[in-house]
């Protein structure tokens, strides 16, 4: 065997005594070590950061981590999460986050005017378009709690990719290596609702991080105008998708079962001919049919339901 044979039947060094020899992995202790204090910076400060922004009372708990392969842990959290990519200067550039859909569904309704006792449990589905709009402040406030706790050189600000669906986000390259991290969880309860956030963070970063806690300022009063105004204005701009409701006149199944192509079906009603407007399967205005030139057109007569009443529907 000659010396080049030899050294192509070398063994590759195992990734995990790798990973530690430079500096991605450290010992269990170490690591939950550092995560716990993350967890206290959290439970501390970021009810604070919520209250000044909303005026609203929440409660953050440390979980506990679960330490493995970064990609691992995202595979591993709930289906039931919106997650986004963030990066910090200095520190980390391959950082996720995730927050549990049920805080942003449970803070957007309060935020539109519900009040606890109407709230219930959130049903486990996706984020609306403006429930996302929502979600990117949430994560800024999170990214800015970590920003704090680090305290990476150059003050940089976090950057971070659009929130998407944990079943949306593209599946990592088999061939790209994966590094190893720890899953930062925290349980955070909103009105008796309690949901999960987590922070995903490469070995890499923790292991070089000392956490400084910042002082918790606790503030009272309402929502912040940042926040209110971005809100508001991303509800007056959304688009929602109007069905028109007719009802035509009565027919026997026999005739029913031999209509052609071409037959006419005359409405119920004559004169003013009634017409129920619905949006996401809700009756919002009773109309009258009519028509403008060329086009045909309802006209508003009356509405089902009060506005806010109509708003926080139409938000799901």
């Amino acid at each position: 065997m000659t010396m080049s044979d030899a050294s192509h039947d070398k063994p590759a060094m195992d990734p995990a005594l790798l990973a530690k020899l430079t500096g991605g992995l450290g010992d269990r202790g170490r690591v939950s070590k550092i995560c716990s204090a993350f967890g206290e910076v959290y439970s501390e400060f970021f009810p604070d950061v919520i209250k000044s922004e909303t005026g609203l009372d929440v409660t953050v708990n440390y979980l506990g981590c679960e330490i493995g392969y970064k990609n691992h842990l995202i595979d591993d959290l709930s289906a039931n999460v919106t997650l986004v990519d963030a990066t910090l200067r200095n520190w980390s550039q391959n950082v996720t986050l995730a927050c549990g859909n049920g805080f942003v569904i449970t803070l957007m309704e309060h935020l539109l005017g519900a009040t606890a006792d109407t709230i219930e449990e959130p049903a486990d589905r996706l984020l609306s378009i403006i429930e996302l709009d929502l979600a990117v402040m949430v994560f800024d406030k999170i990214a800015k709690v970590l920003r704090s706790a680090v305290n990476a050189q150059g003050g940089f600000e976090p950057s971070l990719s659009a929130p998407h669906a944990h079943d949306t986000r593209p599946r990592a390259a088999e061939d790209k290596p994966d590094e190893f991290a720890a899953a930062i969880n925290m349980s955070i309860t909103l009105a008796g609702i309690v949901s999960e956030f987590s922070l995903i963070v490469p070995q890499t970063a923790l292991l070089k991080t000392k956490v400084t806690p910042p002082k918790p300022k606790r503030q009272a009063g309402g929502a912040s105008p940042e926040w209110t105004e971005q809100l508001g204005d991303q509800v007056r701009r959304s688009h929602v998708t109007l069905e028109a409701r007719i009802r035509l006149q009565d027919l026997t199944l026999r005739t029913i079962s031999k209509l052609m192509v071409g037959d006419v079906i005359p409405f119920r009603d004559s004169g003013e001919v009634r017409v129920e407007v619905s949006a996401n399967s809700k009756e919002l205005y009773i109309c009258e049919f009519g028509r403008s030139g060329e086009n045909y057109m309802v006209r508003v007569k009356d509405t089902m339901n009060s506005d806010d009443e109509l708003i926080r529907h139409l938000m799901n």
